[in-house]
């Protein structure tokens, strides 16, 4: 059995992952709840590398805006599932604007700043490619 410490939206829980190569019996580890988080001296297991937590997880990925604050490109393929916004619309930062579909998950795309929505680049139901334009706003 190895030990890790696994950090999940800022809760840190300790757990156990069982070497099941052939050859080796399956033992039942023990079932309990969440434990606490370990003492700092054990929170590294011998020759496994240190993985930081990340300091805030995001709910889906936000559009990057490369050609401008007001530009929203998709941050990955997919497929335009639903349009929330209309031309002209008033936004704030972090507004839902678009929901892409990828790899069977629904991703929000929200608004890099506020604004008014001056031009919508997809429709519903369009497959787009990393990076195409989404939303402009201005």
């Amino acid at each position: 059995m190895k030990k890790f410490n696994v950090t999940v939206n800022g809760e840190a829980f300790e757990v156990e992952v069982e070497d099941l190569s052939p050859g080796q019996p399956a033992v039942a580890a023990p079932s309990s709840a969440a434990s606490a988080p370990p003492p700092a001296a054990a929170q590294q297991v011998a020759e496994e590398p240190k993985v930081e937590p990340k300091k805030e997880a995001a709910p889906a990925p936000k559009a990057a805006a490369p050609a401008g604050a007001g530009t929203v490109i998709a941050p990955m393929p997919g497929n335009v599932w639903k349009v929330l916004v209309s031309e002209g619309d008033q936004v704030n930062e972090g507004d839902a604007l678009i929901i892409l579909e990828a790899m069977k998950m629904e991703n929000e795309i929200g608004a890099p700043c506020a604004g008014t929505v001056k031009k919508i680049g997809v429709e519903e139901g369009q497959a787009v490619s990393k990076d195409a334009l989404l939303v402009e706003i201005g």
